[in-house]
């Protein structure tokens, strides 16, 4: 590809009025009005003075930036550009917005979180956001119409049983992230454990298991077992904090809100590194119904456990460089798991102990020696060991099902890093309530865009439905379009033979009653 016309041939004028950057925000603010999201900023925020004025167009003009891609509030003035008034009222100025978010207190940042489930639960009843098939426009959207009868009654099937790797629990994930600040205005900023100055996100993601049992051949492609992952819960804290600190409080709400999502029905396996084994967050799980599956440290109570575990007890399973023996149905493999009955917090009383199961991987040590020659020895001359307590029904999760759905954990990085590529890529505010708020209104956003891509998912884009934030603004939302009006009805004019034409037109479709489509 090259330039058609040297730029000294090339003239340009900012002075089109009726163009828009991100035509995709007309379907998706669409689907965020039908979830109910200004609405509920006016029903639970109580920011006080004009600046908490239209709370709830406030938020969304917040939530439509970081939808189309701002990370800084002086990005908000991207929504005052063109055509936009055209298509949207009252895009508050970033100044505005700035001064909404300087006003808000912790008690508001709690208001925010309380809007954030309630509308993850309404989006959640509007889209296949969790791999379930709840509202109307789901039906052709988890399944699309293309599919015959029998293979859409497989799919409900598999939803409803709830199989998978996962043995039917719904996964919710727990872990911290330190997003670097830079400069010492910043309230709350610190070091923490990844040694660089910043604030400390705690999150809780979902992730629903989803297996279909197929009789039939599939015609559309299902790439994962698994709907893409979700937030449920966030909290910010200062740089400086230990991760498991307010975790207990975490991991209560986002059990709440999974079970107003799923039901209580359905089980809940709360997975989290060693970070977070401690008594408030185990408890906390415990208590609201869930299960847990958390890393454990080594310490002498859990190393004296793995020395009772009999050598025959090991199980070859699927790693790194495994082998499957066709004639044997087993992995040949250098990693191994075996389980024992465990006890954890046992030096404690007897109400704050958890009886579970102590699972444990063991691979080999190929850097013994060396350790040795400097004075770490290790628990066995030629093993390294991690092990991780779970209260997961064994009858549900074998030991090596466990051991797979646990380190299956590490989906919730990739959440970091979605966030941290779009909306968390700054802490905007050198006031910590505000940076906190903002941290919400990310977490919505997120939820959004997630919901908007598994809304426009069909035969010809079925990786929507897992993009990452930034696939889906490239694809869906950063659309340029112009904008026509005529009669009181207003057209829409984007690019000609976009790769992504058919998801963006069934995303509208979906969201709205559109106006049949013009002849070019």
């Amino acid at each position: 590809m090259r330039l058609s016309h040297t730029l000294g041939r090339t003239s340009v004028a900012f002075d089109d009025p009726n163009l828009v950057s991100a035509g995709g925000l007309v379907p998706v603010l669409a689907l965020a009005d039908r979830a109910g999201l200004r609405d509920l900023a006016d029903e639970h925020l109580s920011v006080p003075s004009d600046k908490g004025a239209n709370a709830g167009l406030k938020v969304a003009s917040l939530v439509a930036g970081m939808v189309a891609g701002a990370d800084s509030i002086d990005d908000m003035a991207l929504l005052r550009h063109g055509g936009m008034s055209r298509v949207f009222a009252r895009a508050y100025a970033p100044s505005t917005l700035g001064s909404f978010l300087r006003a808000f207190t912790f008690g508001h940042v709690r208001q925010l979180d309380a809007v954030a489930s309630r509308f993850l639960i309404a989006v959640a009843g509007l889209t296949p956001l969790l791999g379930t098939r709840s509202g109307a426009d789901a039906v052709d959207t988890a399944v699309d119409t293309a599919v015959d009868t029998a293979v859409d009654t497989a799919v409900d099937t598999a939803v409803d049983t709830a199989g998978g790797t996962a043995g039917g629990y719904a996964l919710l994930d727990v872990d911290d992230t330190v997003i670097e600040v830079h400069g010492y205005a910043k309230q709350g900023a610190g070091f923490g454990y990844s040694g660089v100055r910043g604030l400390n996100a705690l999150l809780a993601t979902l992730t629903v298991p989803l297996t279909v049992p197929l009789t039939v051949p599939l015609t559309v492609p299902l790439a994962t077992d698994t709907s893409a992952p979700v937030i449920v819960a966030q909290r910010l804290r200062k740089g400086s904090t230990g991760s498991s600190r307010g975790a207990a409080r975490l991991v209560a709400d986002a059990v709440r809100t999974t079970q107003r999502l799923l039901g209580t029905t359905r089980p809940v396996l709360v997975r989290a590194d060693s970070a977070f084994y401690g008594r408030g967050p185990l408890h906390a799980a415990l208590k609201g119904g869930a299960r847990v599956s958390v890393t454990v440290p080594m310490n002498p109570a859990v190393k004296q456990a793995i020395a009772t575990i009999a050598e025959d007890a090991w199980t070859p399973i699927e790693y790194t460089d495994a082998v499957f023996d066709q004639a044997a149905g087993s992995w040949i493999s250098r990693a191994e798991v075996a389980e024992v009955a465990f006890t954890a917090f046992k030096a404690k009383t007897k109400a704050e102990q958890v009886p579970g199961r102590l699972i444990v991987r063991r691979i080999p040590d190929l850097n013994a020696e060396a350790h040795r020659a400097t004075g770490q020895d290790t628990l066995f001359d030629t093993w390294r060991f991690h092990a991780f307590f779970t209260t997961a029904d064994p009858a549900i999760l074998d030991t090596v099902a466990a051991d797979k759905t646990h380190r299956h954990h590490a989906v919730i990085e990739q959440v970091h890093a979605d966030l941290k590529n779009s909306a968390l890529a700054h802490l905007p505010s050198g006031v910590f309530s505000a940076n906190a708020a903002w941290l919400v209104l990310a977490v919505i956003a997120f939820n959004l865009t997630r919901a908007a891509g598994t809304l426009a998912a069909t035969l010809a884009a079925p990786d929507l439905a897992r993009a990452t934030t930034a696939t889906i603004r490239r694809k869906l939302i950063a659309v340029p379009t112009r904008v026509a009006s005529s009669a009181r009805r207003v057209t829409l004019h984007l690019p000609r033979a976009w790769p992504w034409e058919t998801a963006w037109t069934t995303l509208f479709d979906r969201v709205s009653d559109p106006p049949p489509v013009l002849a070019a």
